[in-house]
């Protein structure tokens, strides 16, 4: 949890800086950067929201407390400004699966980033009521969130 912790507050102290040229002109190495930082944000993301479906899908024991930290982590992430690691012409590195839909309709991108960021405090909020079905219920929808953007800007 702790390492995790500082990852997070490491990829936030990224995103500061990122935040300030998003949507501008950009070196190869900026847009590389980028998509580094996207990508580490998704990935912790990923690994909060796998390890709570492990438990939603019985894969391993049901543990209350972890799905709790873990869902608190997704939230965590959620709030970090992943926007900012989408720079225009970032779709065309070699290292993502972005669609380049994504700037061609930027608004509802960021509309669904903003019902992932929802569905994470929702999630986080449920799941520090330790009641097992209802973390489980909410973490499907938290899950519907992430397919929807997938489906629509992911390759």
């Amino acid at each position: 949890m702790k390492k995790s912790k500082s990852r997070i507050a490491g990829c936030l102290m990224m995103a500061i800086p990122l935040a300030a040229w998003a949507h501008e002109g950009h070196t190869d190495d900026q847009i590389e950067r980028a998509v580094e930082y996207r990508q580490a944000v998704m990935n912790i993301i990923g690994w909060n929201f796998k390890n709570m479906a492990g438990m939603v899908k019985g894969e391993v024991p049901f543990d209350q407390a972890a799905f709790s930290a873990y869902a608190s982590e997704f939230q965590q992430a959620s709030k970090m400004n992943l926007l900012s690691g989408f720079p225009e012409d970032s779709d065309d590195s070699d290292e993502t699966d972005a669609k380049p839909d994504i700037w061609m309709d930027w608004e509802d991108f960021q509309s669904k980033f903003n019902d992932l960021q929802k569905a994470a405090d929702q999630l986080a909020a449920v799941a520090a009521k330790g009641d097992q079905e209802a973390s489980k219920k909410q973490f499907g929808a938290a899950g519907k969130t992430c397919k929807a953007c997938h489906k629509a800007y992911k390759n």
